[in-house]
């Protein structure tokens, strides 16, 4: 089945969006390629855009950037996103701990408050379901005092059981937590091993938080981590190939 193409206005507000997204310039090809139309549309498009003082700055064949004075009302939102975050809502709604589940149902609330009649279709009948968990099981640890030291960059004192039941103590730097329809795991750079490790939270059985920050910048960590896993998984499907 072929997708319905964009009206003109809708496909504006999408170029918006896509180089509001990106920190690179943007080519006409790549904007043509997402939006499924021809890249003489995408330069009469930005043209318009540009008449009209958006300030889109750039050129054919090298890229296009938007400034960033550029404030674009932030909930102008097309039927697709409104379905991405009633799913994303509803998925930590049902999988994430209590603060969290709050939260997203408190985010639902305001966009439904403020989205127009035209769309309130989106929310209320979504065409779109997150999985149930089979079961929840938070653990003992407090997962919102480990997500304020991912955000303050502070290290971690943990004590956590591995598979065999062995209590060890790790000093950490958190880096992000993963959540899956099963577990919720903390990645963090651990001082003992000296490398990147997987703490699933209903393991940690009692965490400290230290007045000490974290060796390296926490993006850097991601960064490092995100090409750690990328290799991995390459690996492992070459060696499955």
């Amino acid at each position: 089945m072929i997708a319905e193409p964009l009206r003109s206005t809708d496909r504006l507000f999408q170029i918006i969006q896509i180089l509001r997204r990106s920190s690179r310039p943007v080519t006409a090809g790549m904007l043509a390629e997402e939006l499924e139309v021809s890249i003489r549309t995408i330069y009469r498009d930005v043209a318009h855009l540009i008449g009209q003082r958006v300030p889109i700055s750039g050129e054919a064949g090298v890229g296009y950037v938007l400034g960033t004075g550029y404030d674009m009302p932030p909930l102008a939102l097309l039927p697709a996103e409104l379905e991405a975050i009633v799913l994303g809502a509803q998925w930590v709604a049902a999988h994430g701990e209590k603060e969290l589940s709050r939260a997203a149902l408190d985010v639902l609330a305001k966009v439904t408050a403020v989205v127009p009649a035209s769309l309130q279709q989106f929310i209320s009948v979504p065409s779109t379901a997150a999985k149930l968990p089979l079961a929840t099981s938070e653990g003992t640890v407090d997962r919102a005092n480990l997500r304020a030291a991912i955000r303050t960059g502070t290290k971690l004192h943990l004590h956590y059981r591995d598979q065999q039941g062995k209590v060890t103590e790790r000093t950490v730097w958190p880096v992000v937590l993963g959540y899956s329809d099963a577990t919720c795991t903390l990645i963090a750079w651990c001082e003992l091993r000296q490398g990147f490790r997987h703490f699933l939270t209903d393991r940690i059985h009692a965490v400290e938080i230290l007045d000490e920050k974290i060796g390296e910048p926490r993006s850097r960590l991601l960064r490092r981590w995100k090409a750690q896993r990328t290799s991995e998984l390459a690996k492992v499907t070459s060696e499955a190939g």
